[in-house]
Parts: C-alpha cells; sequence; structure tokens
C-alpha cells in the first residue's frame, strides 16, 4: 500500500490536472415552462419605506427587508405572518395584479406600519410587534387601492364604485362614503379597463397634502358598450360584461371632483373644457393642499394640456399646452410641485427632459424654464424629482440605443450617469435620498438586483445560473431601411452551423409602437429561441420602423401605416440575413408573435407568399375591433379612416393566406378578445384555407400558466417542425 501510494504520488505530480468542461444540459420546453421561470423570478413590488430606511418585497410569501446602510437583506415579516393576513387571491387577481404591477401591501406614513389587501379585507400590521387587526372591509375583491392619508390618520380606498375613508383614530374606526358611485356604470375613484391598459393609469384619486380631502376622477360608462366575457368550463356557462370602448364607439365621460375626507358634502367639480366622452384626463394631482393640476389629452392625441384648478371652487387656468402634428409619446406622466412642472416630450424629435416654472402663491401659465436633457437619445423614464435639490432622477439610452442607463439631471441641466455597466439598468429610487435600487441585466446575462448609494452597489438578489445550458451571444445586425434609418436585429443560429449547411430561419418580431425588442437586455425568449436553435433553426429579431426610444420619427413611421412600412423593414432585414449568411434555407422561412407580433404574423402571410409557416398568438385581426385609445393614437377614427382600417385590417386579406398557420387564442382574453381569431376563421372557411386553431379556456391575454404556457410552445415548436423542418418539399 504504502508504494502505490508513492507511485500514486508521482504520477498525478507528473501530469497536469485538466479541468473538464461542464457538461452542457439540453433545453427542452418542460424545463423552460413546466416548473415556473427557469432563472427565477425577479422580485417586481420592491417597495420603500416613507422614511427612505427600507427597502422590502415579498419573496416566497415572507416580506424581505434590504438595509439600505449595509444593502444586507433579512426577513422582516414571516411566512406564517404573512399568510395570515394577506390570505389567498384568485388566479384573476393575481394575473391581474401582475400583469399592472400593482403592489400586495402599503407603507404606513410613520414606517411602522403596513397595510395588506388580502380579498377586500384590509390588515394593519404593526413591525413592532407582529401583530395585524382588521380595519376595513371593502366588500369586493382586492385590487381595490388603499391609500393612507399624509398624516396617517385615515385609510381610504374603492368600494362599490366609489371611495370609502375609515377615520383610525375615532372610536370604532367607522368607515364612511365619502363619494358614493350613484349607478353601476359610474367609478368615482377607481380605474377602468382602457386607463389602466393604455393610458398607464395606476390610480383614479388621491389625497390632499394637508389630509382634509381628496381629488378623485369621475368615470361614467354609460355610453360606452359591452363586451361579452364568456366562461364556457361550468355546466351553464357563465357571462362577464366588460366595457369596452372600441375605435370609433363613445369614450368614458370623464371629470375630476374634491371631496371632504369626513363625507357628508358634494364633490366641487373642476371646470375643464374638454369633450365629454370624447377626451381623456390621463394624471391629475396636487400642486399644493389648496391648488390642483389636470392633465388634458385631446381623443385624437394631438393636443396636451395642463391646468391649474382651485379646488374650493373648481375654477381652472391653463398652465400650459403642447400640439403634435401626428401623435404624442405615451409618456403621460408629469411632476408638478414647488414652483416646477416636469415632464417628458418631443420637444427637438427626441424624447427629452423639460422643466416649466410657475408662481407658487398663484399657480397659472408656466413658462419654459429649461430643456434638461437633449442629444441624440431618447429619455424612458423619470423616476423621482427632488424639488429641493433641484434634481432629477431618470432612465435614458444616451450612449447607445441598445442599452438604458440610469442617470441624473440638475435643474441647470448638468447630468451625470449613476449606474455602472454596459447593458439594462431599472431604477426604483428612495423618496428621501438618492439611493435606489436597480435591476440589471445584459442579452446573456439575467437580472441582478442590486441596491446602490453614494456611488456604491450591493447585490442583494440574482437569478439562477444559466452556464449549463449554453446560452449563446446572437449575431447582431445592423441593416439600413429604405429611408436611411438604421434598424436592428439579432440573429441566433445552430451551435457549430456551417455555410453549407441549409437552415430554416424563423422570423419572430412584435413590430408595433412600444419599447423595441433588441436591446441589451435579458429577456426569456432567449431560452425558447435557444431550443429552437438546438432543433435546428435559426431566430431572428428585428426592430423596425414605428417602435419605441429612436427619436419622433422612427416612432411616427406607425401614423395611419399598421403594416406596409413594418413590412418593409422586416424583408429588408431577413434579405440582409439571408445574404450575409448562406446556411440560411430562403425556401424555408416561419414567422410568429404575440398580440401586435400576432396581428403581424397574418399580415406577413397575407401580404407575402415567402413564408411556409407561421403561429399568431392573439392577434387584433380587424382594427375596428380594438380599443378607442390605443387604435385611434395611431390609425384616426374608423369614419375618417376607413381605406386604412380596410388595408391594415388581416380579416380582409385572409382569403390571401400562405403556408401553414397556427392560431392560438385566449377565451378570457379581456385585451384582445377572442372574436378577432373568430372573425378571421370564418374568412378562412369561405375561402377555403386550411388552419390548425388552439383555444386556452379561461386564460387571458398573457397565456399565464404552466400548464398552458409549456403545452402551448410545444404546440409552436412541433407547428414548425412539421412545416418547416422537411428539406426540399
Amino acid at each position: 500500500m504504502r508504494t502505490f501510494a508513492l507511485f500514486s504520488a508521482v504520477v498525478f505530480a507528473a501530469v497536469p490536472v485538466v479541468a473538464q468542461a461542464p457538461v452542457r444540459v439540453p433545453l427542452t420546453v418542460e424545463k423552460i415552462y413546466a416548473h415556473g421561470p427557469l432563472i427565477g423570478t425577479p422580485p417586481d413590488d420592491l417597495t420603500w419605506s416613507p422614511d427612505g430606511q427600507h427597502l422590502t418585497y415579498l419573496d416566497g410569501g415572507q416580506l424581505v427587508d434590504i438595509d439600505p446602510g449595509s444593502g444586507k437583506p433579512h426577513v422582516m415579516v414571516s411566512r406564517q405572518k404573512v399568510a395570515s393576513v394577506q390570505g389567498n387571491s384568485s388566479e384573476q387577481d393575481r394575473d391581474h395584479r401582475s400583469r399592472y404591477g400593482m403592489a400586495d401591501y402599503i407603507w404606513a406614513p410613520d414606517s411602522k406600519h403596513l397595510l395588506f389587501d388580502s380579498n377586500g379585507r384590509l390588515w394593519m400590521y404593526d413591525l413592532r410587534n407582529g401583530t395585524g387587526v382588521e380595519v376595513a372591509f371593502s366588500g369586493q375583491a382586492s385590487g381595490d387601492d388603499p391609500k393612507f392619508s399624509p398624516n396617517g390618520e385615515n385609510i381610504s380606498f374603492v368600494r362599490g364604485h366609489g371611495l370609502a375613508v375609515v377615520h383610525l383614530k375615532d372610536p370604532g374606526t367607522p368607515t364612511i362614503t365619502v363619494a358614493g358611485a350613484p349607478n353601476e356604470a359610474t367609478l368615482n375613484g377607481e380605474v377602468d379597463w382602457v386607463y389602466e391598459e393604455e393610458l398607464d393609469v395606476r390610480s383614479n384619486y388621491f389625497w390632499s397634502p394637508d389630509s382634509k380631502a381628496l381629488a378623485f376622477l369621475q368615470t361614467n360608462e354609460a355610453e360606452v358598450p359591452v363586451y361579452p366575457l364568456t366562461d364556457w368550463l361550468p355546466t351553464h356557462a357563465t357571462v362577464a360584461l366588460q366595457r369596452y370602448p372600441n375605435a370609433g364607439d363613445p369614450n368614458p365621460s370623464v371629470r375630476v371632483g374634491v371631496v371632504s375626507a369626513q363625507g357628508g358634502g358634494k364633490p366641487v367639480w373642476i371646470k375643464l373644457p374638454i369633450a365629454s366622452g370624447q377626451d381623456y384626463i390621463p394624471r391629475f394631482g396636487w400642486a399644493d393642499r389648496r391648488t390642483l393640476w389636470v392633465e388634458t389629452l385631446t381623443r385624437d392625441h394631438k393636443k396636451r394640456t395642463i391646468y391649474f384648478a382651485d379646488a374650493a371652487t373648481g375654477a381652472a387656468q391653463r398652465a400650459l399646452e403642447l400640439t403634435d402634428d401626428k401623435f404624442f409619446d405615451e409618456n403621460y406622466s408629469v411632476n408638478v410641485g414647488e414652483g416646477s412642472i416636469v415632464l417628458v416630450q418631443w420637444g427637438d424629435g427626441h424624447n427629452h427632459i423639460y422643466r416649466y416654472s410657475y408662481d407658487v402663491d398663484h399657480p397659472g401659465e408656466a413658462k419654459l424654464g429649461k430643456q434638461l436633457t437633449t442629444g441624440d437619445f431618447d429619455v424612458s423614464e423619470v423616476y423621482r424629482v427632488d424639488h429641493a435639490k433641484k434634481m432629477v432622477y431618470y432612465a435614458s439610452n444616451e450612449g447607445s440605443v441598445l442599452e438604458q442607463q440610469i442617470w441624473q439631471v440638475s435643474f441647470d441641466g448638468e447630468h451625470k450617469q449613476l449606474s455602472a455597466g454596459a447593458g439594462h439598468h431599472e431604477a426604483n429610487f428612495a423618496p428621501t435620498s438618492a439611493a435606489y435600487s436597480d435591476k440589471y441585466s445584459s442579452r446573456l446575462q439575467p437580472p441582478t438586483m442590486q441596491l446602490c448609494s453614494d456611488g456604491k452597489c450591493e447585490a442583494f438578489w440574482s437569478t439562477r445560473a444559466t452556464e449549463p445550458y449554453g446560452l449563446r451571444q446572437p449575431e447582431m445586425l445592423e441593416v439600413k431601411a429604405q429611408d436611411g434609418s438604421t434598424l436592428y436585429a439579432t440573429l441566433l443560429l445552430p451551435a457549430g452551423t456551417t455555410s453549407a449547411a441549409s437552415v430554416p430561419l424563423i422570423v419572430n418580431p412584435y413590430g408595433g409602437p412600444g419599447a423595441p425588442l433588441v436591446m441589451d437586455k435579458w429577456v426569456d425568449a432567449l431560452l425558447f429561441d435557444t431550443l429552437l436553435t438546438e432543433h435546428g433553426f435559426a431566430v431572428l429579431h428585428a426592430d423596425n420602423r414605428g417602435t419605441g426610444m429612436r427619436g419622433q420619427a422612427f416612432a411616427q413611421a406607425a401614423y395611419r401605416n399598421f403594416g406596409p412600412v413594418q413590412m418593409e423593414d422586416q424583408l429588408t432585414v431577413i434579405d440582409a440575413a439571408l445574404a450575409k449568411y448562406p446556411q440560411l434555407d430562403a425556401k424555408r422561412l416561419g414567422w410568429w408573435g404575440w398580440s401586435w407580433g400576432g396581428t403581424f404574423t397574418l399580415y406577413a402571410m397575407t401580404h407575402s407568399d415567402r413564408f411556409r409557416a407561421g403561429v399568431s398568438v392573439a392577434p387584433v385581426t380587424d382594427w375596428r375591433n380594438y380599443d378607442a385609445v390605443y387604435t385611434e393614437r395611431y390609425m384616426g377614427l374608423p369614419t375618417e379612416e376607413s381605406k386604412n382600417y380596410r388595408d391594415f385590417s388581416v380579416v380582409n386579406s385572409a382569403s390571401k393566406l400562405h403556408g401553414r398557420l397556427l392560431l392560438v387564442h385566449g377565451t378570457g382574453d379581456d385585451n384582445v378578445h377572442m372574436e378577432n381569431s373568430v372573425q378571421f376563421v370564418q374568412k378562412l372557411i369561405e375561402a377555403q384555407k386550411p388552419y390548425d386553431l388552439q383555444l386556452y379556456p379561461r386564460k387571458t391575454h398573457s397565456i399565464q400558466g404552466p400548464d398552458v404556457r409549456t403545452h402551448l410552445y410545444t404546440r409552436i415548436l412541433a407547428h414548425f417542425e412539421q412545416y418547416l423542418m422537411p428539406v426540399g418539399e
């Protein structure tokens, strides 16, 4: 034994140790979707306490607190205690909250209490002794928008489509209705579907700074048509009626009211020169305890106005007005206070930050103080305006249109970058300091959460490792559009592909207005793209004209154009990819997309014969079926633009379908209604065109859930394997 040991030692000393390459784990649809997100789910409910001393989020049912001093996480409220006050929400409620980023809890102004909404029951949780007390019952499901008054002595919430207030310091904590809804079609302070979906509204009422009054938006939906959302799973089907204004339909009539928090009085209505049932009020709030500010938007999306209004009399005066020949960017957020109005607009051809000034003592006409940001880039979001320090914190793609960084700019226009590292950064700033959380990712690096302060960042959450799956950097393409614009694209080829190979290409754009897809940012779609390459496909993503964050002209290419310009750009990129990579087979092209991308799939397959197979998920097939706010922003009114509505609605070109189509829709889709797919199917039948149809009962626009996602992506993969993989057909 001793001799063997010596011999072994000599042998191992003489031969260098070679590290084994990690074993690559192949991806499957089940691995990606069947058990929740493969990389984990980053916290999306990060909430700062009012004093800025706590940054919290729910993780696995427990409330985690990040200490801003050390950046270290610890459990603030255990899973058992959270469960005792939070309750179980329905799948539909969870989907709604996730879709619109709604919080499951809120901080009290004293930073010592939390308020949980448990299916309409409001529980006050004391962090000092770990006990919860029920303080109110809204009488309806969660999502009723509870809020503390600034002094912490009251809690308001929506009940029965109206506003109620709990007076915490009064004996028995009575609940008083302060702005009851007169009928089922009227919402006082409650957010309706179209404002939530298309104007990004998350709340429609706000406390005055002195805690004595509430300002609220009254939404009268009496003239808005209803759409039946049918559930066919029960023995006796049920129908939920949704107020939904299609393009050209009457919009909700809106007005802003002010009501006493003590109840008993009639609202003071703000007198605004807007068209009832037509124009919008995207944002409003308090400039000071006596003055409201209200933003209005005309129905044609060409005039945006901000007013100051006297809360006691309702008299309003115009502060500033912005106009555009086509349409405004969708960023309607405004920050008003202490003599400044800060907003983002296309003033010089790019989305930049502007500060207007007004007389604090007599709020009225506002004058342009300064354009705070300038250059060939776009500001995507203003996170916080610090009036005391005269500083604005924001995100932009300055330096690279493929990245997003976090910045600060003073009221004098001096700016500097706060985030570090290439890629995509999203911030959540503390209310009392320059500390912020940074959600950072890049194309191959899943999100990492870090807490940053005074130039130093400490990671507190990260996703699961992706190294075992051998993810690869896609090829970057830059292609010139017909007007000279640069189009960015990524191409992911199967590993080890040579120029002698024959590889089918799947195109997967979104194409419609909104944030671009081609960015140095992690997207879960990379996992499915990688799976497709493992099955022998190449995958192409390209951002055409009409998408955002590339300046006004690039975005406004979508004005009165929902198909031709987008299709032209996609074909330009496809041809460039085919020319550069001879292994791509031009006779085996596929296309798939979701929502606008689903519509784009149908447009491509009915306006070109180049695509052998396509998958369209939740498409709009007739733009008259979609909501007024979104559709009219780009398309105008159906009565005035009837030709465009006819030409750009794919239901009218269904008879020209080429290739094999898989059409997918959730029967509970409250965004793009299932009638779109049904109407398209009818036209396919009339034209004797074959098709495949996949329905998902009760599922909404996102078709969420491990079981259905696994089923859906298995079908997508099988569809392309069936129709694209056989060579020579």
